[in-house]
């Protein structure tokens, strides 16, 4: 098992919030006017906000340097475009991956008269500036419980999966030397002997492997390695 101090907690609670009207982002990591020790990028995770966003409403970003933005909805559809020219809808099930240049933009909608939309919107650093920008969209299958599913593979490996109560599972590590972030969506797990709840994160300085056990039914988690 790792030391205590290759460990960060980050609990939802203690979370920034920028927050308006029709809009409310909450940042694992800094990010605008919410600065705090502690909450620098880790890796390549640089962005990891869970944003809500109101009806018919639109939210645009800026992007300041290579970046991979993922998109995943969580609850209800993103209507998207870019700069790419690419327009379209990503719902709950699926995840965009959106490799963009310094100075690219995107945007997204609620589609919605009445229904608020929830998603996570995670930005991961590119290595360089050497590759075309582009969009793809995944789905994944619920269905297939007590697993980690390939969610993308942009310029870092990702992975979620739901699970049973009580049940078990291990991530290995693909790269020696990497950093892994464990963010528990829904329910509750204990992993590497560290209990998390909904919305709680966890990053791993070096780690072989990440073992992990769900504490509630239909738990579910996202597994960065950066």
């Amino acid at each position: 098992m790792m030391p205590q101090t290759d460990a960060i907690i980050f609990l939802a609670d203690q979370r920034g919030v920028s927050q308006l009207d029709w809009f409310r982002s909450y940042h694992s990591f800094n990010f605008g006017a919410y600065q705090a020790e502690n909450r620098a990028p880790f890796g390549a995770l640089r962005v990891l906000n869970d944003d809500t966003l109101d009806y018919e409403r639109s939210l645009e970003m800026a992007i300041d340097q290579a970046t991979d933005v993922v998109l995943i909805p969580l609850v209800g559809a993103l209507e998207y475009d870019n700069s790419l020219g690419q327009t379209g809808f990503v719902e709950a099930g699926q995840v965009q991956v959106f490799s963009a240049k310094e100075g690219m933009r995107y945007k997204v909608t609620n589609p919605y008269p009445d229904h608020l939309v929830n998603f996570l919107q995670i930005w991961l650093k590119r290595p360089s500036e050497d590759f075309t920008p582009k969009t793809e969209i995944n789905t994944f299958d619920f269905s297939q419980k007590n697993q980690l599913l390939p969610l993308f593979n942009a310029c870092v490996p990702g992975f979620i999966g739901r699970y049973d109560g009580r049940a078990e599972d291990t991530y290995q590590v693909q790269s020696a030397g990497k950093g892994v972030y464990v963010f528990v969506i829904e329910g509750a797990f204990e992993v590497q002997n560290r209990l998390l709840h909904a919305r709680d994160g966890l990053s791993l300085a070096s780690a072989t492997e990440v073992e992990f056990e769900a504490l509630s039914n239909d738990a579910m988690l996202l597994i960065l390695e950066t």
